[in-house]
């Protein structure tokens, strides 16, 4: 396995860690930042999330800089991206930060995509995440990540960025996985 690969690998190691630290009632008190009390849990679960998170940075510009770029880097890189997002979308709507609905259509649409990944690899097309599939994730990230920090840094000037980011995750969500079909429909033509 290649030193890109086991970043990514190391991403899908820290979803338990990041779960644990959400989801164990562990009471390590608040911090009082900016305005706002943040539970010291919330905060290190955040820093794990974004962390791991910024292990898709690193892990693309190593494959690209080394030119180890390998079908199961295109396919393990999304799948951790889906897992990693999935499990931080579940602990909010399990904390009340997030809408279910708008949870179950991310989710939804990462699981009808991975869907047609294994689909386009029984044809034996791998398809690497596009420029739009990359800007999906990254507004999921920011999303999130103002969501686990409790907004904290617009709270201030009370605007709702967290929420708002969401918004725009779903709405690239729902683009990205809109194009990646159409772009990829010759699957369903050729199926038998």
């Amino acid at each position: 396995m290649n030193l890109p690969n086991k970043i990514t690998v190391s991403r899908i190691v820290l979803i338990p860690l990041f779960l644990i630290v959400m989801l164990v009632p562990f009471d390590w008190g608040d911090i009082y930042v900016l305005g706002v009390y943040l539970p010291v849990t919330h905060l290190a679960g955040a820093l794990i999330f974004i962390i791991a998170a910024t292990t898709d940075w690193i892990d693309g510009y190593y494959a690209r800089k080394l030119d180890l770029v390998t079908n199961m880097g295109k396919f393990l890189d999304p799948l951790a991206d889906k897992l990693l997002v999935s499990a931080a979308l579940i602990v909010l709507v399990e904390l009340g930060y997030a809408a279910s609905w708008m949870v179950i259509v991310i989710i939804s649409r990462e699981f009808a995509v991975t869907g047609l990944r294994l689909l386009l690899a029984g044809e034996g097309e791998v398809v690497a995440a596009n420029m739009l599939g990359k800007i999906k994730t990254w507004t999921q990230i920011i999303a999130i990540s103002a969501l686990l920090l409790h907004n904290i840094l617009f709270e201030m000037f009370s605007l709702p960025f967290a929420n708002i980011a969401l918004w725009v995750a779903l709405i690239f969500t729902i683009w990205s996985g809109w194009d990646y079909f159409a772009k990829n429909s010759h699957v369903f033509k050729n199926s038998k």
